[in-house]
C-alpha cells in the first residue's frame, strides 16, 4: 500500500515539476518576444526620468530567467545612459530629449555627468525640453540644462542649498550600555564622532561645510550658465525660497512656463513637426538601451578596460553591490592578461572600508602597472579606502563633485559590559595567555586598548606612505592633508590628490593617450556572478528582509537602523569615510 501511495506521488510531483518547466519555457519565450519588439520610431523623443537607482557600472544579465523574473530591473548603468545619449546626437529617428522625473536616483557627481553630456547632446541642434509637476533640487539641477523647463501651475522648484545631516549615539550608548569602543587616526576622521560626542566637533562642522560650499559652487555656476541668471541672485532664490510655488519660480526665471502635462506634450509634438491630433512617439531611456543603443559599437580590436568598483569595500569575494579583493584583482589578472587591452580604467566608487582588503587591491594595481597604464575615474565618492585603491595610478581624474580624500583610519569594537552589569550578566573568561581574548562583557583593558592603537597607527603609517609614494609628494606634506580630511574634486585637485578634473569619458582618453591608441573600443569589467540563492532572494514573491524591516519600521527609521548595524558588523582596522552622509 505505501509503495502504491510512493508510486502516485511520485508520478504527480513529476508531471507537476514538468508543468512548471513548461510554463517558464512558455514565459521565457514571451520575454525574448517582448524584447525583440522594441524598436526606435521615426520622429521619437528620448524620455528621461531616471527613478530607477543610477549605479556607475549595472549590467543586464543575458540569462533569460533573470529578465523573466525582473533581476535587470530597478536599476540603470550611468555608462549606458552616457552611451545612450552620444547614440542618440547621431539617431535620426531621435529628434529631441525630453526630461521628465519627480527626483533624480543618482549620486551629485553622477548627475553632473548626465547633465555635462545632456549639455553636449544639444550641440548637435536637438532639442532638450524639461518638465515635472514638482521639481526636488537634484531633479532641477539636471532639468536646469534643458531649452526650456516647464512647471506645472500649481507645481513647485525646492531650490534651497544643499545640507547634510548627521546622527549622534552617545547618550543612546548610555542609556542602553551598549558601546562602541574607538580608535582612531585623524582628527577629520569622524566617522566615529556619533560614538563619542553628542554633537559635531569643530574639525567636522569645518570640513562638512567646505566640501558642500566647493560642490555648491559647481551648481550655481552650472546652473547660472544655464538659466542666465548670476550666482548672487541664485543663492537669493535658494535663501528666500523663491521656487516655493509655479509664480514665484516663473517670476525669478527658474522655469519659461507654468503648463499642465497635456500642453507640454503638444510643445513636444510640435517641436518633432507632428500634427496635434497625432500621437507623439516617445521612447524611454531604459527600452532605447534595450535596444542596443547602450553600447558604443566599434570594429577596432584594441580595448580600454574599464573596471567599476562601487560601494563599500569588505575583506571577501564581492559583487555588484560591494567590493571585494576577489573580484577586482580577477578583473585586473584578467585586462592585463588580454592581449587586446592596451591600458586600464578603473572606475571607483567608494566611501572606504577594510583596510586590508584595499592594501590586497593596492597591490595588484601595483603588479598590473607595470604592464598597463592605469587611470583612476573617481564618482560620486572615492575617499578614504576608496582613495587608497586611486592613489598609485598613473593618473586620477574626479569630477569637480567628487567626494574624496579621507586618509586616515579607525577601529571599533562594540562592548556590552554595562548593560551585562545592569541586567546581572557576569561574564567569567579562562585562557591560556593574559591576551588569548576579547569579551564584550568586560571593559576594554588598557592593553588591548594600547595593541590595537599600534595596529590603528600602523595602517595610517602604511596608508600616508602609499600616498606618499603614489602621487609624489613628501610624507609630511601628506599628513598635513590627511588627517582623515575629505575634500571635493575641485579641493583635491588644488592639493595634489588628484591630477585632473573630468569624467569617465575623459579618463578614458587619457588612458588610450598613456597607451597611445587611438583607435579601440572599451570592455567593461567585472563580469558579475549570482548564486542562485541570491536569485531566489529577490524574486518579487519572495519578500526580502530589508523589505520587511521598511514595512515594519519605516524608511527613516530604517535608515538609522542600517546606519547603526554597519557599524557593529565592521571587522579589522577600517579606512572609511567619515560618516555616512547624505546630501540633501
Amino acid at each position: 500500500m505505501n509503495f502504491l501511495r510512493n508510486l502516485i506521488a511520485s508520478i504527480f510531483g513529476t508531471l507537476i515539476a514538468l508543468g512548471i518547466i513548461l510554463v517558464l519555457i512558455v514565459l521565457v519565450a514571451s520575454a525574448f518576444g517582448e524584447t525583440d519588439k522594441i524598436e526606435v520610431k521615426a520622429n521619437s523623443v528620448l524620455e528621461i526620468k531616471l527613478d530607477d537607482e543610477v549605479k556607475d557600472y549595472a549590467p543586464k544579465s543575458e540569462n533569460p530567467f533573470d529578465e523573466l523574473f525582473g533581476f535587470n530591473d530597478d536599476k540603470i548603468g550611468l555608462n549606458d545612459i552616457i552611451n545612450a545619449i552620444e547614440n542618440a546626437k547621431n539617431d535620426p529617428n531621435i529628434k529631441g530629449i525630453s526630461i521628465h522625473t519627480l527626483g533624480v536616483n543618482a549620486g551629485i557627481a553622477q548627475t553632473q555627468a548626465i547633465r555635462n553630456k545632456l549639455q553636449e547632446f544639444k550641440g548637435s541642434g536637438k532639442f532638450v525640453n524639461a518638465y515635472a509637476d514638482v521639481y526636488d533640487q537634484k531633479a532641477y539641477y539636471l532639468s536646469s540644462v534643458a531649452d526650456s523647463i516647464f512647471l506645472n501651475p500649481v507645481g513647485s522648484v525646492d531650490f534651497k542649498g544643499l545640507s547634510s545631516e548627521v546622527l549622534f549615539y552617545k547618550d543612546l550608548e548610555d542609556k542602553s550600555g551598549v558601546t562602541m569602543e574607538v580608535i582612531r587616526h585623524g582628527k577629520y576622521k569622524s566617522a566615529v564622532e556619533p560614538f563619542l560626542y553628542n554633537e559635531m566637533s569643530d574639525a567636522n562642522r569645518e570640513q562638512i561645510s567646505s566640501f558642500l560650499n566647493a560642490i555648491w559652487k559647481e551648481i550655481l555656476e552650472d546652473v547660472s550658465i544655464s538659466r542666465n541668471i548670476i550666482v548672487d541672485e541664485l543663492n537669493n532664490i535658494a535663501d528666500n525660497l523663491l521656487g516655493r510655488n509655479a509664480d514665484l519660480a516663473l517670476q525669478n526665471n527658474l522655469v519659461d512656463g507654468t503648463i499642465y502635462f497635456d500642453e507640454y506634450e503638444n510643445k513636444l509634438k510640435q517641436a518633432v513637426g507632428v500634427s496635434a491630433d497625432k500621437d507623439l512617439n516617445t521612447i524611454t531611456i531604459e527600452d532605447y538601451i534595450s535596444s542596443g543603443k547602450g553600447r558604443i559599437t566599434s570594429s577596432a580590436t584594441n580595448k580600454i578596460a574599464v573596471i567599476y568598483a562601487q560601494g563599500e569595500i569588505i575583506y571577501g569575494k564581492g559583487d555588484e553591490n560591494y567590493i571585494g579583493q576577489d573580484l577586482i584583482i580577477n578583473a585586473l589578472k584578467s585586462a592585463r592578461k588580454s592581449k587586446d587591452v592596451k591600458a586600464i580604467v578603473l572606475r571607483i566608487n567608494s566611501p572606504g572600508g577594510s583596510a586590508l582588503a584595499s592594501e590586497l587591491i593596492w597591490r595588484e594595481i601595483e603588479l598590473t602597472k607595470k604592464s598597463l597604464p592605469i587611470v583612476v575615474s573617481m564618482g560620486d565618492v572615492a575617499a578614504s579606502g576608496g582613495y587608497y585603491l586611486a592613489c598609485n595610478a598613473n593618473k586620477i581624474i574626479a569630477e569637480p563633485t567628487t567626494i574624496t580624500g579621507s586618509i586616515g583610519v579607525f577601529g571599533v569594537i562594540p562592548n556590552i559590559s554595562k548593560l551585562a552589569g545592569r541586567i546581572g550578566i557576569n561574564a567569567e573568561q579562562v585562557s591560556t595567555n593574559k591576551s588569548a581574548s576579547y569579551s564584550v562583557f568586560e571593559p576594554m583593558t588598557d592593553d588591548f586598548r594600547m595593541v590595537t592603537t599600534e595596529g590603528v597607527e600602523q595602517v595610517y603609517n602604511t596608508f600616508l606612505d602609499r600616498v606618499s609614494i603614489g602621487r609624489n609628494i613628501s610624507f609630511a606634506a601628506v599628513d598635513s592633508i590627511a588627517q582623515g580630511r575629505v575634500w571635493s574634486g575641485v579641493e583635491a585637485k588644488k592639493n595634489g590628490l588628484v591630477d585632473e578634473l573630468g569624467n569617465l569619458e575623459d579618463a578614458i582618453v587619457i588612458a588610450a593617450d598613456l597607451a597611445k591608441v587611438t583607435d579601440y573600443k572599451v570592455r567593461n569589467y567585472p563580469d558579475y556572478k549570482v548564486d542562485f540563492e541570491d536569485r531566489i532572494d529577490g524574486l518579487p514573491f519572495m519578500k526580502t528582509k530589508e523589505k520587511i524591516f521598511i514595512e515594519e519600521l519605516g524608511e527613516e527609521n530604517y535608515k538609522i537602523y542600517k546606519k547603526v548595524k554597519s557599524f557593529s558588523n565592521l571587522k579589522g582596522i577600517q579606512a572609511r569615510l567619515p560618516y555616512i552622509m547624505e546630501i540633501q
